[in-house]
């Protein structure tokens, strides 16, 4: 387990660090409007750090929203509410950082909360999603992983929700390449045009 002081430590080394400082806010201009994100860096300052890094070198341009996941669609019995989004590719152009999880963080996968998707922890690289509802299964010792790790929240949704919500409600295929996606790609992904600081 990492420990909170050691997580600071790893965010100060950082050179685009937000450790310490207050909430941050960041806009994200997509193809149905734009979303209004505060992120908490005084809470989650690696992973803060790492998303403002993707924004101020404008690495998330270009990418979209392409995975909505709700009770109706989703393929695990701990079901979520979810869109994701990112460049939607196994490698990022910036390192993967070490996993902050809610029981350090105390950021709770509520309605409009921020988080990064990520396969084992300290993998999490680009690719994030928002909550729609309570997600209490992606918090640390949820259901949603069997390493019971949970996935790293750091901020939330301050603007957009309505945007958020039609993502969600977008159509999608009924196929996909990989079957624990099937009925949850976006037919039309939406595209992420910039995100940049608010």
């Amino acid at each position: 387990m990492i420990s909170r002081r050691h997580l600071l430590a790893l965010a100060a080394a950082l050179p685009l660090t937000a450790a310490g400082a207050g909430p941050v806010r960041v806009r994200m201009v997509t193809d149905l409007g734009p979303i209004v994100i505060e992120l908490y860096p005084d809470k989650a300052p690696v992973t803060v750090a790492n998303f403002l890094a993707y924004a101020d070198r404008h690495l998330l341009d270009g990418g979209t929203f392409y995975r909505t996941v709700s009770p109706k669609n989703d393929n695990n019995p701990a079901t979520i509410s979810v869109i994701q989004g990112g460049l939607n590719r196994d490698d990022s152009p910036l390192p993967a950082i070490a996993h902050e999880t809610t029981k350090v963080t105390g950021i709770r996968h509520t309605d409009g909360v921020i988080s990064m998707a990520r396969d084992k922890p300290g993998t999490a690289g680009s690719e994030f999603f928002i909550c729609l509802g309570d997600n209490p299964a992606l918090d640390f010792g949820g259901a949603r992983n069997k390493d019971g790790q949970g996935f790293a929240a750091f901020g939330k949704v301050v603007e957009g929700m309505e945007v958020v919500r039609r993502i969600h409600d977008a159509p999608t295929l009924s196929k996909a390449d990989d079957p624990y996606m099937k009925g949850q790609i976006l037919e039309n992904p939406v595209k992420i045009q910039k995100l940049s600081r608010n």
